[in-house]
């Protein structure tokens, strides 16, 4: 795992591989034990990791808000439930502020999406061979070679995940469009704007485009920003372990750009919460 055992080429593909689990012809189902048996797995293998990451955080988010509300009192909020209390109105108002209907699920969606993409995000902040090198080592106690178990902990860096959520919020943005507009109404809406019933082909591909353009942004935008954040962080990391300026340097470097990156992660939090919002009150809303 180390940069002192493997290339600087090899250190990137290894931090750039997931735990995959799928099925090979000759091996069943088995771990991938390269990036390129894991593409050789096709669609239906699972990134491991990506998944225990994503749920593991959701469900830390889940119990220890439960928690607080469970002990929350009418008096002086503790330091825990005066935070939550600042999201829960954080939200609020982002919801307030861009979704002109009535929907009682939107604001505790939103509330959903950002705490959890935010989680997944921070994962980042963690110095990025300090899980991999332990899992990895963990794993060899049981024979594996520490070369061959990835363990990626930023789920917000695969697309899968990024994918898997912005589809979620595009079957809601389906969903409702279809129960506030009617079959009649959302396919008025596609096919009638902007240039009337005289340009329906048109009207389709440029309405159409938009449409299916929404999962697209919404989950590479956020895909890009925390990959391209990782990759900063890694090659950052290769700095170490040469001599004493190199080592300065990447520290310096290093506490530099997870200082900046605390801002890149909330960002990306809250415009995957924004965009969920516009999209949702889009569907809600008759032309």
């Amino acid at each position: 795992m180390s940069a002192e055992t493997l290339t600087a080429q090899e250190y990137i593909q290894h931090h750039l591989t997931n735990l995959t689990l799928g099925f090979l012809p000759d091996h069943g189902l088995t771990f991938a034990h390269n990036a390129e048996e894991a593409a050789a797995m096709g669609f239906w293998a699972l990134n491991v990791d990506s998944l225990l990451w994503s749920f593991g955080l959701g469900y830390l988010a889940y119990r220890w808000m439960l928690g607080v509300a469970e002990k929350a009192s009418a008096g002086v909020p503790n330091r825990a439930q005066n935070f939550f209390e600042w999201i829960v109105d954080f939200v609020n108002e982002n919801v307030r502020g861009s979704f002109s209907a009535k929907n009682d699920m939107v604001a505790p969606l939103a509330l959903t999406v950002f705490v959890w993409v935010f989680l997944m995000n921070l994962m980042d902040l963690i110095p990025v061979d300090l899980i991999p090198y332990a899992f990895s080592h963990f794993m060899g106690l049981f024979g594996a070679d520490p070369h061959h178990v990835y363990m990626r902990v930023v789920p917000s860096t695969d697309p899968n995940i990024t994918f898997g959520m912005s589809l979620t919020v595009f079957l809601l943005v389906l969903f409702y469009s279809f129960k506030v507009k009617g079959v009649g109404g959302f396919a008025a809406e596609l096919t009638m704007q902007p240039f009337g019933k005289f340009g329906m082909p048109a009207n389709l591909l440029l309405e159409g485009i938009n449409l299916f353009s929404k999962p697209l942004s919404l989950s590479l935008r956020l895909f890009g920003n925390m990959y391209a954040g990782e990759m900063i962080f890694i090659l950052i990391a290769l700095m170490y372990g040469h001599n004493l300026v190199l080592d300065l340097s990447g520290g310096v470097l290093q506490l530099a750009w997870a200082i900046f990156h605390i801002l890149i992660i909330t960002l990306q939090a809250f415009i995957f919460m924004v965009l969920t919002i516009v999209y949702l009150d889009m569907a809600h809303s008759h032309h």
